[in-house]
């Protein structure tokens, strides 16, 4: 299914981290991903789809990144990777992240769809699965989740 729509209004625990992100489905199945995240501490920090769409205990509550082929962490370019493996998006010294990406592992239908779970931006930088942490080949040691959002399908009009 071409041309499906989502969005995930992005919070952070403490409403410091706001935004809103839109996702549309390509014919070809890539999925773009834009948007603005606010209230980010300047550089790089780690930007995942989770598996759940659970938010009640905040960002927290969200499971592990959504890895429906059970790979290791990697970086979006990489051929072993989550399907949420998304890398980092950086806020300028403002605080602000502009987002636009296109990945092919995000779809917004079918079996490995990510509609219902929830997009999650990360305090630090997501080593991409190259670091020497211990948590480099599972969440790239990105570090606490400081704001986050459900994707649900948007109306099209």
């Amino acid at each position: 299914m071409s041309g499906l729509k989502a969005v995930a209004v992005i919070t952070g625990g403490d409403n410091s981290v706001k935004g809103s992100l839109q996702f549309l489905q390509q014919p070809n199945g890539v999925t773009q991903v834009k948007g603005k995240i606010t209230g980010l501490k300047p550089g790089p920090h780690g930007f995942h789809i989770h598996a759940l769409g659970d938010t009640t205990n905040g960002c927290n509550s969200t499971g592990p990144h959504f890895n429906p082929l059970n790979k290791e962490h990697g970086a979006p370019w990489d051929k072993v990777r989550h399907a949420g493996d998304l890398g980092n998006i950086v806020a300028g010294q403002d605080g602000v992240a502009e987002v636009s990406l296109a990945d092919s592992h995000i779809p917004l239908s079918g079996q490995h769809s990510i509609l219902g779970r929830a997009v999650v931006i990360h305090a630090d930088v997501d080593d991409l699965g190259r670091g020497n942490h211990e948590l480099s080949k599972s969440t790239g040691n990105a570090g606490a989740r400081v704001g986050c959002g459900v994707i649900g399908l948007q109306s099209s009009v």
